[in-house]
């Protein structure tokens, strides 16, 4: 990484460029013992008492000390992205709620307070994209408070990595103590090759079902047990929603996959893609894309997102040779000493 000019190292950020994204060079080992340098590039989200706090794209937070700097530049808010459709995270953020809503929200300025019963950290989060129109300090406390009066820990969901997401306020949150349970990836990509690419890859046709409701079959092999009507709602919620399924071959058995689509304008969203685990690696998780990704490209949507946490492997392999690539990373803060008694909501 290239920080310096002419092959000399200078520091060419001050205090004053908090907030922006920086590119930085520090000493790793005492000088003097073959100084080993550590690269660091994310947003500068505070420089105190001698310290730097550099928020990465994925979330994490770099503490480094002044006195260890040996290069550092500000470089452009976000790197220049290669493919998939263009989208602004607040765009993203807003579908991505359509697609997946409570069964009870409130506005707190710009930021959504939304709750359902605990089902998914997504509809049990507070949203912030903008100004909740009160202090950090304050509007954090209204967010405890009204998840409280629920029952539910409070949380809230962030973005970072790409441009307008919101480094500054994870690291306002890990200084207040927030925790930071869960990470995973937003990924967009064109809809059209999902299902071009999908369905070409099937050796016979794999009897896909589209529906506009979940059914009982479905359920079984979703893999959320005990699945209740305040998530149902959740799931049959959106601006289009589509159920898809590949029956069993046994009559009395769940469904060999299953998936979840909803629609909103140009955009497709791919979730609860599920395979009988001894039905895998048959294609049937590319049938089911494919077979919705036809439905929505019939109701005009002209590209897709997707939710992916970074540790499934297989996830990621699939959702690549699609075309699909990360936009942003996103986190779910929970708040510091939780009301005791409060069952947390499961991942994502």
């Amino acid at each position: 990484m290239e920080i310096w000019a002419a092959g000399r190292l200078e520091v060419r950020i001050t205090t004053a460029d908090v907030g922006k994204r920086v590119s930085v060079r520090r000493l790793s080992e005492p000088r003097g013992t073959g100084e080993k340098f550590t690269d660091t590039v994310g947003v500068l989200t505070s420089w105190d008492n001698g310290v730097l706090l550099i928020t990465r794209k994925d979330g994490e937070t770099v503490r480094i000390a002044e006195s260890t700097l040996v290069a550092g530049k500000v470089v452009p808010a976000a790197p220049a992205r290669r493919r998939g459709p263009a989208a602004t995270y607040p765009e993203l953020a807003r579908v991505a709620a359509r697609a997946w809503q409570p069964v009870e929200s409130e506005r707190l300025g710009d930021w959504e307070l939304r709750a359902a019963s605990g089902f998914t950290r997504r509809a049990n989060s507070a949203l912030p994209l903008g100004d909740p129109g009160l202090p950090l300090d304050a509007a954090l406390a209204a967010v405890r408070r009204w998840y409280q009066e629920r029952g539910l820990p409070a949380y809230v969901q962030t973005a970072t990595g790409a441009e307008g997401t919101q480094e500054s306020l994870c690291a306002e949150l890990e200084r207040r103590g927030w925790l930071r349970e869960v990470t995973a990836e937003l990924w967009t990509g064109a809809l059209a090759p999902v299902a071009d690419r999908a369905a070409g890859d099937l050796a016979e046709p794999s009897g896909v079902v589209l529906s506009r409701t979940a059914d009982q079959a479905w359920l079984a092999r979703y893999q959320r047990k005990g699945v209740s009507e305040v998530a149902l709602k959740v799931l049959g919620t959106g601006p289009s929603v589509w159920f898809a399924s590949v029956p069993s071959t046994a009559a009395e058995d769940a469904p060999a996959a299953i998936g979840r689509c909803v629609v909103d304008g140009r955009w497709a969203s791919f979730a609860a893609v599920e395979v009988d685990p001894a039905r895998r690696r048959q294609g049937l998780a590319r049938a089911v894309l494919a077979a919705l990704a036809r439905q929505a490209l019939d109701e005009g949507a002209s590209a897709a997102w997707l939710q992916v946490e970074t540790d499934n492997t297989a996830a990621r392999a699939l959702y690549a040779s699609l075309g699909f690539a990360a936009h942003h990373t996103y986190h779910h803060y929970r708040e510091p000493d939780p009301a005791a008694g409060a069952a947390a909501p499961g991942v994502s």
